[in-house]
């Protein structure tokens, strides 16, 4: 699919601005937020909610192509807001902006529906970079959140279509969505490091993805990842400590 500047170039709008609202409980950070946007010659803020009830009600009134999300405020939270706001307005890009850093974050907001992933603390220019290529249907991370080089995450196997993954993949898989290290996920497992690392290698080829966080966040949206009725990941399998190197 293509950014929100995309289509709206491909409709013949190429010189109209990206019209943005910004959803913060912090009025003078949405309002600083507001002009900074605004200062861009290819983006115009439309407005700041300082509410999720207010954001649904502005962005169903003014339809902007892109929402800037606060996921804490106060009553009802961010992904909540995300999820409603798809509901009321579909074709929306909304990239949440948050202090948090664990990667189930990210699992939480591409769930919610977000489109992108920016550190509160990160950069104007990071910012404005992942405003201008967020886009529906996929996940874009920016480069700062977790120390790595910005990644547009989608799901590289079509949806419904069958995965088979053999249990110890399962477990190693929600070890990762917890955002375990391998060497964390061979001793709770059980496992060698070798042979963590070939399941891990496994999970990668059969997603067809690159890396670990792409993995988790594919098996998120392909509904892989299940979780418990109170909403928590399932508990994990422990296992004796690997008596070799080879096994």
């Amino acid at each position: 699919m293509l950014s929100s500047a995309a289509v709206r170039a491909g409709a013949g709008a190429e010189d109209a601005p990206l019209r943005l609202l910004v959803v913060d409980d912090h009025k003078t950070f949405a309002d600083m937020l507001s002009l900074a946007l605004s200062a861009e010659p290819d983006l115009q803020c439309v407005g700041t909610a300082n509410s999720a009830a207010q954001a649904v009600v502005m962005a169903a009134e003014l339809r902007p192509d892109v929402v800037v999300m606060d996921i804490q405020m106060p009553g009802q939270d961010g992904l909540t807001a995300t999820r409603r706001l798809r509901e009321v307005v579909p074709e929306l890009v909304i990239v949440v902006v948050t202090a948090h850093r664990d990667p189930q974050w990210v699992l939480r907001a591409t769930q919610a529906g977000a489109s992108a992933f920016v550190p509160k603390n990160g950069s104007l220019p990071e910012m404005l970079d992942v405003l201008r290529r967020a886009r529906n249907g996929g996940m874009l991370v920016a480069a700062s959140a977790f120390g790595s080089t910005a990644a547009q995450v989608t799901p590289a196997v079509a949806e419904g279509q069958y995965l088979e993954l053999t249990q110890r993949e399962r477990d190693v898989l929600h070890c990762l969505s917890r955002g375990m290290a391998v060497k964390a996920i061979a001793r709770v497992l059980g496992i060698s490091l070798h042979t963590c690392r070939g399941y891990v290698k496994a999970l990668l080829s059969k997603l067809g993805v690159s890396s670990q966080l792409d993995a988790v966040v594919t098996a998120q949206r392909r509904g892989i990842l299940g979780e418990s009725e109170d909403g928590e990941p399932p508990q994990l399998p422990t296992g004796p400590k690997p008596t070799s190197r080879g096994h």
